[in-house]
């Protein structure tokens, strides 16, 4: 309710501790305020009590009201209204090629490699508001999941139904994962084309070489960061299906082509990073976040409406009542 109401001049409400020092001096003060007249006796008047003369301090209370909205009124209370906006943006087109191998179902990384992946890649994905961003998918061979696109729903939707299936031929195409990545974004007009190419092992599948995708992406300008998913070491993996469809877990040596995807990196002038846990493999999408900044030049139209008018009018007229009831009905006649 209050999100767009502020005080355009806060620091008129210091007036407001002059308030219980003007309390103090009306209670010292009180009863000096009203005439008095000294006789010798007042055995010849009848003594009455006036209930009027209880409801005096009222006219006291009425000023205070009065101070109390004048200083609000000087702090200038308004809402704001921000009743047009518009953006222009020069958005980087983006295509995630991700290893869908059994391999990514290996549990170095919690809960598996793959639903890891899934999860930072969601908040890289919701944090680029202003870019396009397609999903390209690879094991022994590789295949578009979505096509760069503006709806975020859309990509988010895709990047959760990835998961490990039979319908890819198993193995690891990175060759055909990057030219894939590629094709989607030969023709793109952005200023900025970026792949992020994700694997967990060694190019041991596919027709494409690795290193003839690569110069393709350098010819079109595409800017390739490659990520090696897995931690030093052995890590459990499967190892085989069991009759019930399971997989069967096993420790087995991690191999990373580093070489090669250092190399690919190198060649369209993108970087290379290492992921041995969740906690690294979120902080190097914050870093390709970081590198890869969209241009944003925004425009807002803010409408202000003023409420101090209101709170003046109504002082306004609080001190005229008050000078009424003090002239005419708390009137004194000596």
């Amino acid at each position: 309710m209050f999100a767009n109401f502020n005080f355009e001049n806060p620091e008129f409400f210091w007036l407001f501790l002059l308030l219980p020092f003007a309390i103090v001096w009306y209670v010292w003060k009180r009863h000096k305020q009203t005439p008095e007249l000294k006789i010798s006796s007042i055995k010849g008047f009848k003594a009455k009590s006036s209930l009027l003369s209880k409801f005096r301090p009222v006219l006291f209370v009425l000023r205070l009201l009065v101070l109390a909205l004048i200083i609000t009124a000087m702090a200038r209370p308004r809402t704001v209204d921000v009743s047009t906006k518009t953006s222009s943006t020069k958005g980087i087109d983006i295509v995630m090629a991700i290893d869908v191998s059994a391999s990514m179902l290996a549990r170095d990384l919690e809960p598996n490699r793959l639903d890891a992946l899934k999860n930072v890649a969601e908040e890289f994905i919701q944090g680029r508001p202003g870019d396009r961003i397609g999903l390209v998918v690879y094991a022994g061979e590789s295949f578009t999941k979505t096509p760069i696109t503006s709806d975020k729903s859309i990509v988010l939707k895709a990047l959760e139904d990835i998961k490990y299936n039979n319908v890819l031929e198993n193995g690891t195409a990175i060759g055909s994962g990057l030219a894939t990545a590629v094709n989607r974004l030969k023709d793109s007009k952005a200023e900025s084309k970026v792949i992020i190419l994700l694997t967990d092992g060694v190019n041991n599948s596919g027709f494409i070489d690795p290193k003839t995708a690569s110069e393709l992406a350098k010819e079109f300008g595409i800017k390739v960061y490659t990520i090696g998913v897995g931690s030093n070491g052995m890590a459990l993996s499967p190892i085989a299906i069991l009759p019930n469809g399971r997989f069967q877990f096993g420790s087995v040596q991690v191999e990373i082509d580093e070489d090669l995807l250092k190399q690919i990196a190198a060649t369209t002038g993108g970087e290379y990073f290492r992921a041995t846990n969740n906690e690294k493999l979120e902080a190097i999408y914050e870093q390709i976040d970081s590198l890869e900044k969209t241009e944003i030049e925004e425009f807002r139209y803010y409408n202000y409406d003023e409420k101090f008018r209101s709170l003046v009018l109504l002082a306004g007229g609080l001190l005229l009542f008050e000078i009424f009831l003090r002239y005419t009905l708390f009137r004194s006649f000596i």
